[in-house]
């Protein structure tokens, strides 16, 4: 479990289930995360993310505001078979969208990665079209890597991979 001011990053639960579906079923949530999903198509990514806890031993965390107990989000290391990187990813409901939680949490989570995960390297993979995203891992000091392709079914999605090393991360940790 991770802590920062406003949010705590932890283990998806079975009772987080009902808000990540409706993040997922929201059209402009998901419209550069594959699309919106149906319940049960949400279930599978729920299990699929929950499940790679288990057999990788890291995945997304549930985004979970402090103040209210509220899900915020999905975001944290993720890194299935095939994917062209070692990948900080996220996504926040649209109710906390400008909130600031994006990259409160994506930051513990980068921590998380260098420091617990031992990663030298990390990606966020961003369809180019995605301006909020763009800002976000620029925020996080991640450059453009250029374009990569994402393994099936997601290969048809145009993405560019932003990025940087564990070695500029911490140097940008230690001067801030």
């Amino acid at each position: 479990m991770l802590f920062t001011p406003r949010l705590v990053l932890r283990v998806p639960e079975p009772g987080d289930f009902d808000a990540w579906a409706a993040f997922c079923a929201d059209d402009d949530t998901m419209r550069f995360l594959g699309g919106p999903m149906t319940r049960a198509d949400a279930w599978r990514d729920f299990s699929t993310r929950t499940g790679a806890w288990l057999t990788r031993g890291f995945s997304m965390f549930s985004v979970i505001e402090r103040a209210t107990g509220a899900w915020v989000g999905r975001i944290g290391p993720w890194q299935p078979e095939g994917w062209p990187g070692t990948e900080i990813g996220w996504g926040v409901a649209r109710a906390f969208a400008g909130t600031g939680y994006a990259t409160e949490a994506a930051a513990a989570a980068m921590d998380y990665a260098v420091d617990v995960l031992g990663w030298s390297h990390i990606i966020h993979t961003i369809d180019p079209d995605n301006l909020p995203s763009i800002r976000l891992a620029w925020r996080l000091g991640s450059t453009n890597g250029g374009r990569v392709t994402l393994p099936d079914p997601l290969s048809a999605f145009t993405v560019d991979a932003w990025g940087q090393s564990a070695d500029d991360w911490r140097a940008r940790q230690a001067a801030a």
